[in-house]
């Protein structure tokens, strides 16, 4: 007779084994035997469901029972099966192409199709269904394939052939560059609320990385009147159930079919202009419910879309309760190319297991992601039971061949062999890029500059040398991408050949998460202008080339410390303390190699630019600098080093106060300098583009002793080529107008984002962005100064304005400015 452990072992290990999974897998191909790629496969009256496979292959795990199995595609034609499931089988099954009957409707000569019937009623559906849900969760498994298809043996001096050899790829240079898989759990609160935790993660390659698939960043609502799709589109992408969608698409009616005892009604949709940003293909709306049931969307570069020539949006929704339909699946797949690369891939992301009442907080979607440690270290053997979709062979050998390249590339001996051939050292690295000695195994390099970045002239130094170096050393390994800790030592030194002054400065910066700490000090020849609006390389180029000096500059030797961090969510504040002694510098240099007429060098002074008479003496200041910002928002991804903030869609106000302190180490300066700001960039405003603004607003009190380097200093412009910043002006003098009194600066920009330039042929090939600025300063003495800016920009950032200049009612200036944002 057993002992009654031992029974109780027995009936334990049984109910285990009765309760333990089983697999269906099988093949989903066409009648002409050519497979479905992501075809899906659902239980009925459930959520739970997967896709096949790019070569129509799937496989899903079940626990022992009964189920009814609905395999389905898009243009196909739905099966079922009943199993009676105890263990493992396969079952292989064929679509037959779906035929889409046409109902008996009388049409006249003239008259409407019954699609625009059918389309007015899912618009007039259309935002019960988007709000239908308060709140969900799921389950979501996301997988994402990249593939180089093609590309030159080299790409200007880069060796493109070695790289995607070291990479894996074939000897013609195709293959995958990026495969990757992902399971989350998602949760949603109206209106726009999102928490969202990765529960595993693997991406081919790497060892330490985490997939960047998100299924946040890849959903999309169909019932929304738009897609705002960053990046991808410079517009909002249009539904073709959004309100105003029979202004942008025509519809023709395909037919039904009847699927679960539902008729659904296949309707053509195309855009009524090719340019408009709108898709072509088909959308599945049920009759009486005039609900989506499916969608296969495409979009191409007709309408202007970037880095890609076409995407397509396949995705399928499911029942979750008689009342309550929910996406099931939703797939992009992508192709494009330039420059003779070509790349193609495909996202997928699988739904399952929702729950429509979820006992949800409010307070934990100020968590918007969290990555934590371990996810990304899950073995095969886990992957192999939780994977929804089966590898297919290319996605196995890839997995397999570069887990043996990630090994490699972690080890001591291939970072050294990497290093030693990175670090050489060369007369072009030295004089064009610098150069960057790294060692990747401890997480140090060593920085130093350019040489031909390192010269530059201005009239007050002459011909000048300011060169750097820098050491840094990371601290934090999890991921190079989210490493937010390290330490930085850095130094320059320089000379100027007319003035023969020599300057050095050196400085140690520790960073450790969101707390940055710097101490510095030294000496440098500084533009007095703290905003630094004219770069070096334009003061070189217009001093040479058009003798023409706009930058003025002065002496400065000092010591400072400064520490920012993150006090609460959206709430920032930084504090900087500085003790300097100031000089005043003449001009010391004449030379120019050409001479236009009428344009003459001036003087260091910028009140005074027939005489070089000193505009401050010298003196010493002692200064305490505060600013605190708030963002109003708390929300938040979590790494596994850390916390990132995420920006809020509220504007950001900032109030600063900076105390001159005197008789504090000898200090002759005495205000104190209290301003505010607000400011917001992209404010999204649908079809019409995005507008950002900045207005700020400051007055010095108890000003006994300050001099023009203490004042409020403007981001001015005189030159063709200019920083693009959203507070900066097109016109203003650098140094006229700076203020020690009262001030109040206000900066609009709209980005009309081809509204018009994408309705002009040939124009609309270049994706320009149409621009509209506004820029306002008073002070006592400018009085009203007002910019007015029209232009165009380009997807890169460079843009082309032309500006006008008012004051008093009166036009002062006006010219042709090219923006770049550095």
């Amino acid at each position: 007779m057993k002992s009654p452990l031992f029974l109780a072992f027995i009936l334990f290990f049984s109910l285990k084994l009765s309760a333990q999974d089983a697999t269906i897998s099988g093949k989903i191909t066409a009648e002409d035997g050519k497979p479905i790629p992501f075809a899906t496969v659902y239980i009925k009256s459930t959520t739970k469901g997967t896709s096949a496979n790019s070569e129509g292959e799937y496989s899903i795990n079940l626990k022992s029972g009964t189920y009814d199995i609905q395999f389905k595609a898009i243009g196909y034609r739905q099966e079922s099966r009943k199993v009676e499931l105890k263990a493992s089988q396969s079952i292989s099954v064929v679509l037959k192409n779906e035929d889409y009957q046409i109902k008996e409707v009388t049409v006249r000569v003239g008259s409407e199709d019954p699609a625009y019937a059918i389309i007015r009623k899912a618009i007039k559906k259309r935002k019960g269904y988007l709000n239908a849900v308060n709140a969900y969760t799921c389950e979501v498994y996301i997988k994402g394939l990249q593939k180089l298809l093609a590309a030159p043996k080299k790409f200007l001096m880069f060796d493109v052939e070695k790289a995607t050899r070291e990479a894996g790829l074939d000897s013609n240079r195709r293959g995958i560059v990026y495969l990757s898989e992902s399971q989350s759990k998602l949760s949603f609160m109206r209106p726009d609320n999102i928490h969202e935790e990765i529960i595993s993660s693997k991406v081919s390659g790497s060892n330490r990385a985490f997939s960047f698939n998100r299924a946040s960043d890849l959903s999309v609502n169909f019932y929304e009147n738009s897609q705002v799709w960053q990046g991808l589109s410079n517009r909002p992408l249009v539904s073709p159930i959004a309100d105003n969608a029979l202004f942008y698409y025509r519809y023709q009616w395909m037919g039904i079919s009847i699927e679960n005892g539902e008729t659904i009604n296949k309707i053509k949709v195309t855009p009524r202009r090719e340019h408009d940003p709108c898709f072509s293909g088909y959308i599945y709306i049920l009759d009486d419910s005039w609900r989506m049931q499916g969608l296969a969307l495409s979009i191409t570069k007709k309408s202007n879309i970037n880095f890609v020539d076409t995407l397509t949006v396949n995705q399928e929704f499911v029942p979750v309760t008689g009342n309550v339909w929910m996406p099931s699946s939703l797939k992009f797949e992508f192709t494009g190319g330039l420059f003779g690369f070509r790349i193609g891939g495909y996202y997928i992301s699988i739904y399952k297991d929702y729950d429509i009442n979820p006992a949800l907080d409010r307070k934990q979607f100020a968590e918007v992601l969290r990555i934590t440690k371990g996810i990304n270290k899950k073995d095969s053997a886990f992957w192999e039971q939780q994977r929804p979709i089966p590898l297919t062979l290319e996605e196995k050998t890839d997995y397999t061949k570069k887990a043996v390249l990630a090994a490699k590339r972690e080890s001591k001996p291939y970072l050294d062999s990497l290093d030693k051939e990175n670090n050489k050292v060369s007369f072009t690295k030295l004089l064009l890029s610098g150069y960057n000695h790294r060692n990747r195994y401890n997480h140090e390099s060593y920085n130093f500059s350019s040489i031909i970045n390192s010269v530059y002239y201005n009239t007050v130094q002459g011909l000048a040398l300011d060169y750097g170096a820098s050491y840094t050393k990371g601290l934090d390994s999890v991921n190079r991408f989210l490493s937010t800790k390290y330490y930085s030592v850095y130094g320059r030194a320089g000379y100027g050949f007319a003035n023969h002054i020599f300057t050095g400065s050196a400085g140690i910066t520790l960073s450790n998460g969101p707390t940055i700490f710097n101490v510095s000090g030294g000496s440098g020849i500084v533009d007095m202008n703290d905003r630094q609006p004219i770069t070096r390389f334009m003061t070189t180029a217009y001093s040479l080339l058009n003798r023409e000096n706009f930058q003025k500059l002065y002496q400065k030797q000092y010591v400072s410390a400064s520490l920012s961090t993150r006090i609460s969510g959206g709430w920032r504040a930084s504090g900087t303390v500085e003790w300097a002694d100031r000089q005043w510098l003449p001009n010391t240099a004449n030379y120019s190699l050409f001479h236009p007429k009428g344009n003459e060098f001036t003087s260091n002074n910028p009140l005074n630019p027939a005489v070089d008479a000193p505009l401050f003496p010298q003196n010493q200041s002692f200064k305490l600098s505060l600013r605190t910002s708030y963002d109003f928002s708390n929300k938040y991804e979590t790494y596994p080093n850390g916390r990132r903030y995420l920006p809020s869609k509220y504007p950001t106000i900032g109030i600063n106060i900076t105390k001159g302190i005197k008789n504090v180490l000898g200090s002759d300066v005495d205000y104190t300098l209290l301003s505010a700001d607000i400011s917001k960039s992209d404010i999204p405003l649908g079809f019409y583009g995005k507008t950002s603004f900045y207005v700020g607003v400051g007055k010095f009190f108890n000003a006994s002793s300050l001099f023009y380097t203490d004042y409020q200093h403007f981001s001015g412009n005189q030159v063709l080529l200019y920083n693009s910043g959203i507070n900066h002006f097109l016109l203003l003098d650098y140094y006229r107008y700076s203020t020690g009194d009262k001030y109040l600066e206000g900066h609009l920009e709209h980005n009309f984002s081809g509204f018009i330039t994408n309705k002009i042929p040939l124009i609309r090939k270049l994706k320009l962005q149409e621009i509209f600025d506004v820029n306002y300063l008073y002070t006592p003495t400018l009085k009203h100064y007002t910019e007015l800016g029209f232009g165009l920009q380009t997807n890169t950032g460079i843009r082309v304005m032309y500006g006008m200049a008012f004051n008093q009612g009166g036009k002062v200036d006006n010219a042709l400015r090219i923006g770049v944002s550095f």
